[in-house]
């Protein structure tokens, strides 16, 4: 059906919106591609075409790929009127609030339906309780804290522990108050009666704007520090200055695809031979780029943890070029959708909400943002263990026992596309071969380097 149309610039809408075949997603993929590079080259008028072209095709209740086409166009659009038409960006968008509930609303979904948070949450527990084994009085940092439920069933655990639970603080931070005190209710109420003595110390702060001097760590408490997607915020930065003192970042070189994820992600890798790419800057200048990012990891060791589990997006998506970037995108969030597909069907409201308001909204940061406003630099696991090493954090396996539990709890879900690897030690949760999400555990250091762990 799609093979047949014209699919040539200036074109009316070729195709209704109906599903797309497979010949018709890829050349939608290819499209999307033209776009991109039309939008990096700030091309407005065949930027604009395209994006004609592109809205025929694209539906927020079509195939994968086609919602998919439906928010990185938005995403380009946006772009090019923050640049082009800054003064029209800022009155369309002057009326516009952050809804703090609505995300948090939307994240409880995607932790609903789909076992990626649920496992990171028991990852870091089980890591936390084989850290702390024996500890009579432990300190937990929750770098963004929404969601009870994960020290719920951490306080479960504790309360069954041949020696008896310990004395347990959770500081917990989030920028609203309210998401808070919701926090501090359920929790106190829970570990009244579980009989687990506790304390749960609030802390209203955004992360860049967190002093650690609040965080109240006291002499014999061990400590444990637990993030969630939180810390690929802080290497938000101004390229220009960047470009400005280091000519690597704009140098071009070849690109590199994963080759094998089904099936959505077949329609970017079928299109890709031979096609140019900028890559993200190299790992040095990458990992130097942001002095916020090691202040904060500074700041944190500082603090000598005993143990600090950092989950994240196993992507790149922090690159100079704009044209890398969507490439990355599409592949990683082409698995994204997939997923979706097989857990919830297409008219579902909840798998649209999380696709439009998470999904979307990283989307769109990712494309149509630059500098200090781009937060979403999700960088790969390699990086951080980079950067964390040259802080002076050692690696901590995580256990085999950890990784069996996650496992079965994987399975849980009654689907074959969710599996779980090891990566010397650290664990990448997959969907169908696709890496997503990373877990990785430190540790505090001493400066005797003899004595760092580096094989472990």
């Amino acid at each position: 059906m799609a093979g047949a149309q014209d699919t040539g610039l200036g074109s009316p809408c070729p195709w209704p919106r109906t599903p797309l075949s497979e010949e018709g997603g890829l050349q939608l993929v290819r499209i999307l591609e033209e776009c991109a590079n039309d939008v990096a080259a700030n091309n407005i008028q065949n930027a604009n075409t395209r994006l004609e072209h592109i809205s025929c095709l694209a539906s927020p209740n079509g195939t994968a790929i086609q919602r998919i086409a439906a928010y990185f166009i938005e995403a380009f659009a946006e772009r090019m009127m923050i640049k082009s038409f800054p003064g029209l960006y800022k009155a369309l968008n002057s009326t516009k609030i952050s809804l703090v509930f609505e995300k948090i609303h939307v994240h409880r979904l995607f932790s609903k339906f789909f076992p990626f948070i649920r496992v990171a949450y028991a990852i870091t527990n089980q890591a936390i309780i084989e850290a702390m084994e024996g500890e009579k009085m432990f300190h937990i940092i929750d770098l963004y804290s929404f969601e009870a439920d994960q020290w719920i069933d951490l306080f479960q655990t504790l309360c069954v522990r041949p020696e008896g639970p310990p004395r347990l603080k959770i500081t917990g931070i989030h920028e609203q108050k309210a998401v808070l005190e919701q926090m501090a209710l359920r929790l106190i109420e829970e570990a009244a009666k579980l009989g687990i003595p506790f304390q749960f110390i609030p802390i209203v702060s955004k992360l860049e704007n967190l002093d650690l001097e609040s965080l109240c760590v006291k002499s014999g408490e061990a400590l444990a520090i637990s993030s969630l997607f939180q810390l690929h915020s802080l290497l938000a930065t101004d390229e220009e200055v960047l470009r400005r003192n280091s000519p690597v970042a704009s140098q071009k070189t070849h690109k590199v695809f994963d080759v094998d994820q089904q099936p959505l992600r077949d329609f970017l890798n079928k299109d890709t031979s031979g096609s140019p790419d900028f890559a993200s800057p190299s790992s040095i200048l990458s990992l130097s780029a942001s002095p916020k990012m090691k202040n904060f990891l500074s700041s944190l060791r500082c603090l000598s943890p005993k143990l600090m589990v950092i989950t994240e997006q196993e992507a790149n998506h922090n690159g100079f070029s704009l044209t890398g970037r969507v490439k990355k995108a599409l592949n990683y969030y082409a698995a994204l959708f997939d997923c979706l597909d097989s857990t919830l069907p297409r008219e579902s409201m909840e798998r649209y909400k999380v696709e439009k308001m998470l999904f979307g909204e990283e989307i769109k940061n990712i494309i149509a943002c630059e500098g200090l406003e781009r937060h979403e630099r999700h960088e790969k696991l390699e990086k951080w263990i980079l950067r964390l090493e040259q802080i002076g954090f050692g690696r901590v396996r995580l256990s085999y026992h950890n990784m069996l539990q996650a496992g079965r709890y994987l399975r849980s879900y009654g689907n074959d596309g969710y599996n779980i690897k090891d990566e010397n030690g650290c664990f990448v949760i997959c969907w169908n071969k696709c890496p997503l999400f990373s877990i990785s555990a430190w540790s505090f250091m001493r400066q005797n380097r003899d004595n760092w762990p580096w094989g472990q």
